[in-house]
């Protein structure tokens, strides 16, 4: 990158060739940017035990197909007319500009529009292909004048509109199946009619989940700056407790509780499983997982299938939700238990992730958990040795991959009840 880049400023200007309507210099080179435009550099590519509940049991669905619908629930024919409505309500416009008006009018070489167009993921398109609306110019240009009034650096824009685009990414795709999912329940509709249908009734859906979008960002983006600003500096204040800063974490910015929940021979059970009756179970794991950490104050941070990552911002708090998600996987008739862990440490937290070795540690200690047991280190097992709320048993030491010989403690409830749902 050039020194204004480096220095964290961007050099936006219209570029000439743009203004005079002549296509922009695609250089063979992806790095070489002409210095007269916008530079937004390309960001990096971003043992089993046996369960003993019928997990396979959470929904008879094996026997009998669904009734056929009723002639009023059969679903529309979609049409290109169809298709073409709720394609101008969800883009706002008619498609009328191809790649380079957009790039033009923006004011930046056609090289820079598409690196942003990657970051939001979407795929190449083609010098000829009109495939832009003058929404997706004012999206653009919003991005772009970020950087010229330098509110934000090249690289600051380009990871920004990545997770834009990632987390919708999921988000939309969750909506559209939890819909079609309810269509095919609710209405004995097949999953093929369930989407054929969809794309006829979600124009009077468009609204509301939008306001439900924007609503939620405005709500999580408040929490976050508490959590990531605010309360930054008092979470490592208390974090100092028995360590020297010579520890593997210390540089790291945050002070968090990272937990781990890992269900019990999921691999098994999900051979023995139907394609509804899997998702079934993914649903209820992530679902339980997610209102058991935030009435407990904690953020999920992802899961992956039959694992779930979480933090939080005290060693008492993490505690807490690690034992209420122990107990709800072990008394659920349908779901298997639960190895889990807890460390407290320090993280580093990037893209929606957290990093470190904290986040490494919590992870081994979860395989070497039993189904239904707690296990937390040695210095996560001293900040919580005077709470009455906890009982906490050392095992010997273990050799822990990459972390040498390492205490695990078994984490148990002590006095009160712990997390309650409403």
């Amino acid at each position: 990158m050039g020194t204004a880049a480096m220095e964290g400023r961007a050099v936006v200007t219209v570029e000439d060739r743009h203004e005079s309507g002549h296509p922009a210099d695609e250089s063979p080179h992806p790095d070489r940017v002409p210095v007269e435009t916008a530079r937004l550099d390309d960001a990096p590519e971003a043992p089993a035990s046996t369960a003993p509940k019928a997990v396979w049991q959470l929904q008879s669905d094996m026997a009998t197909g669904a009734e056929a619908p009723s002639p009023s629930e059969r679903p529309r024919e979609v049409d290109r007319n169809t298709i073409r409505r709720l394609e101008r309500e969800l883009l706002g416009a008619e498609r009328t500009l191809k790649r380079r008006d957009i790039a033009a009018g923006a004011g930046v070489s056609l090289l820079s529009a598409r690196k942003l167009w990657r970051a939001m993921g979407f795929p190449n398109i083609g010098d000829d292909d009109i495939a832009f609306t003058e929404k997706d110019l004012d999206a653009l240009t919003t991005i772009i004048d970020l950087v010229r009034q330098e509110q934000l650096t090249e690289d600051a824009a380009i990871s920004i509109t990545r997770a834009v685009g990632q987390m919708t990414d999921r988000m939309v795709v969750w909506q559209i199946e939890a819909i079609v999912e309810e269509m095919v329940a609710q209405r004995g509709l097949t999953d093929a009619d369930a989407r054929k249908t969809l794309v006829s009734e979600l124009p009077d859906l468009i609204e509301p989940l939008e306001k439900t979008l924007v609503y939620a960002w405005r709500r999580q983006m408040n929490a976050a700056v508490q959590r990531l600003a605010l309360r930054a500096e008092s979470g490592l204040r208390s974090s100092e407790a028995g360590r020297d800063g010579d520890e593997q974490d210390a540089p790291l910015p945050l002070a968090r509780a990272v937990g781990f929940a890992d269900l019990v021979s999921y691999t098994s059970l999900s051979r023995q499983m139907n394609e509804r009756t899997l998702a079934q179970l993914v649903q209820r794991f992530e679902n339980k997982s997610a209102e058991i950490i935030s009435v407990g104050g904690g953020r999920l941070v992802k899961t992956i299938g039959d694992e779930v990552l979480y933090i939080a911002e005290s060693p008492e708090a993490g505690a807490e939700i690690s034992l209420a998600l122990s107990k709800a996987f072990s008394e659920d008739e349908f779901l298997p238990s639960a190895r889990c862990s807890l460390v407290w440490g320090r993280v580093l937290s990037r893209l929606g992730d957290i990093y470190g070795p904290t986040v490494n540690l919590a992870a081994r200690l979860t395989a070497l958990a039993e189904p239904g047991e707690v296990l937390v280190d040695s210095g996560t097992a001293d900040t919580l040795t005077h709470n009455e709320k906890f009982v906490l048993t050392p095992h010997e030491a273990r050799q822990v991959r990459g972390f040498g010989e390492v205490r695990p403690v078994t984490l148990a409830r002590g006095t009160g009840t712990g997390i309650i749902l409403d």
